[in-house]
């Protein structure tokens, strides 16, 4: 949180102990333990700036009524030298506190003083965090669920960023498995149909028009070449060409969308260094593997899952788990991460319990894994829900969607509702200019000020810091809950943090976007006295600089102009 908030809440729990121990000495109070207790702000403000729960949780303990204890440390407290200036008792024995307009002009301060680290702390003590996100499969475009999990996932990342957390993005390229064998005969179905006219394409094959435009241009490359060879080497010599090209599109489409990763990290790496053996010869070492009809299983119910799971099919071959497992193992022990977090998809709720089990058959702590899983996206258009059929090939994919719809509008909207919850995502409001849209209603509250600043550049006022005595002059309703909103910024990333929750955020912009607007129809910001005009100018570039920083942290613009 902000230094100042975070100075001042330690200052206050100080201030209570104290008063506490006071009371204890003037015998008001029994000697004994003092009690653990809390502050927090009250959503009601006519229940003051902070709240604490001290004298409830003290009745035991000192064994009188909360009213009373409350009134002993109301008497006791020395609140001279803080940012608060007074106390009163509320129900129960709830100590409601008041902050002192100086308070409001700390926060202005200290807005400026942080500049463009303003929001951040140290909150994750450094703490190394891979976020691994999208991580489609190889073999098509990407789909608008990649789309909301690409926003999500960058956003998150970002958000635990500015919480102090040491952050990596990862993209987990299948490129070996089932998906890749598909992959590979719906090419060799379209690359055959060019030559021949028998053969039928499988209904569980890819039927998307990128697997046949990859087959032309196999074809433009090498012609009936491999009409006649082994089955083998041709599903090989398509899926060398074809693969590297849809990994370097979606590398590509998703840089367009403003998501840069720290690694490409190929399943293919975990079979090639003997990682996917690894992982079962430990899990046989530990005992917990079993086999049965020609299988090997492992013993997944004794570590919280529902079943157990096949690891080696009885063909020899390994079930995708297995290099998921490893893939795991490699994050957190090989790349010593403290933290894995996966953004999935709705389909992926049995996943996490299955691979928890396995991390905890290794050895590890499967606390150190967290999912945060992300629900569908109905796209709406007219009030009508559009229809999307992958299987066909006509689904909306990832680039479609941004050719449609402003990049600002599809990061902000993807991360409007947190992650668990359905999204129908208005295609008409995204692409509106106008307060209706949530993210051009932000980015209009950052030109507006920017043209006020102008203004005032354009009269000759210089702009400055002002005196101490011109920002206590900040003193009405819709100044004070706008500098409230804005020092609560610093809480509500790490809050966000906690809960791999990015739509706290971007909630938290729009209500600093409106308490603005709020502000700016109340209050004349160039008015004729000087002193004040100076301390509304400073407050307006506070916010327009807030709002830089957080939309900057979500990577979206911020227009001077609109």
């Amino acid at each position: 949180m902000s230094k100042i908030v975070k100075e001042t809440e330690n200052i206050l729990k100080e201030k209570i102990t104290n008063a506490i121990l006071s009371a204890v000495d003037a015998g008001e109070l029994s000697q004994g333990e003092i009690p653990q207790f809390i502050i927090e702000r009250p959503s009601n403000k006519a229940n003051g700036d902070y709240s604490s729960n001290a004298a409830m949780a003290g009745a035991k303990a000192f064994k009188k009524a909360p009213r009373m204890i409350a009134q002993s440390i109301a008497d006791h407290i020395d609140l001279s030298g803080t940012l608060f200036e007074r106390v009163e008792i509320a129900g129960p024995g709830f100590l409601n506190f008041f902050l002192s307009q100086e308070y409001y002009s700390e926060i202005l301060k200290d807005v400026f003083a942080c500049g463009e680290d303003y929001g951040k702390s140290d909150y994750g003590e450094g703490k190394k965090v891979l976020v691994e996100f999208v991580s489609a499969n190889p073999t098509g475009p990407m789909h608008i669920g990649n789309a909301r999990g690409g926003a999500i996932g960058d956003c998150l990342a970002s958000v635990l960023d500015w919480a102090g957390f040491d952050v990596s993005r990862e993209f987990y390229v299948n490129d070996a498995g089932n998906q890749v064998e598909k992959f590979a005969t719906s090419l060799e179905v379209r690359y055959l149909q060019h030559f021949k006219d028998d053969i039928e394409m499988p209904e569980d094959a890819y039927h998307g028009a990128d697997i046949t435009e990859h087959a032309e241009n196999f074809i433009s490359e090498y012609g009936d070449k491999y009409v006649e060879a082994p089955s083998e080497e041709r599903r090989k010599a398509l899926v060398d060409f074809a693969l590297p090209k849809n990994i370097a599109g979606l590398e590509r489409d998703l840089g367009r969308y403003r998501i840069t990763y720290d690694k490409w990290f190929r399943e293919s790496t975990l079979h090639n260094d003997g990682s996917v053996e690894k992982v079962i010869e430990v899990l046989k070492d530990k005992g917990v593997t079993y086999e049965q009809d020609g299988a090997l299983w492992f013993k997944a119910s004794e570590f919280g899952n529902d079943k157990d799971i096949v690891l080696i099919r009885a063909n020899g071959l390994p079930t995708y788990i297995v290099p998921d497992i490893a893939y795991h193992y490699n994050k957190l022990v090989t790349r010593g991460y403290d933290k894995a977090i996966d953004v999935l998809g709705a389909d992926h709720h049995g996943y996490v319990p299955r691979m928890k089990a396995a991390l905890t058959a290794l050895g590890l702590d499967a606390d150190r894994l967290d999912a945060v899983i992300m629900q569908m996206v109905r796209l709406v258009r007219d009030g009508e829900t559009i229809k999307l059929s992958k299987r066909s090939g006509k689904a909306i994919t990832l680039n479609t969607l941004i050719d449609e719809v402003p990049l600002d509008a599809a990061r902000f909207f993807f991360n409007l509702r947190e992650p668990n919850s359905h999204f129908d995502f208005d295609l008409e409001l995204a692409a509106k200019q106008s307060s209706e849209n949530p993210v051009y209603y932000v980015q209009y509250a950052h030109a507006r000020i920017c043209s006020i600043i102008k203004k005032a550049q354009e009269q000759n006022v210089e702009l400055r810091t002002p005196a101490d005595d011109e920002l206590l002059l900040l003193c009405s309703d819709e100044e004070k809950e706008l500098i409230r909103h804005l020092s609560s910024l610093t809480g509500e990333i790490v809050s966000s943090a906690k809960a791999y929750d990015p739509a706290k955020i971007t909630h938290y912009v729009v209500e600093l976007a409106t308490l603005f607007h709020k502000f700016y129809n109340a209050q004349r910001v160039m008015c004729d006295d000087e002193g004040l005009m100076q301390a509304r100018l400073y407050l307006c570039r506070a916010v327009k600089d807030t709002i830089r920083n957080i939309l900057t942290m979500l990577k979206i613009t911020t227009p001077e102009v609109m």
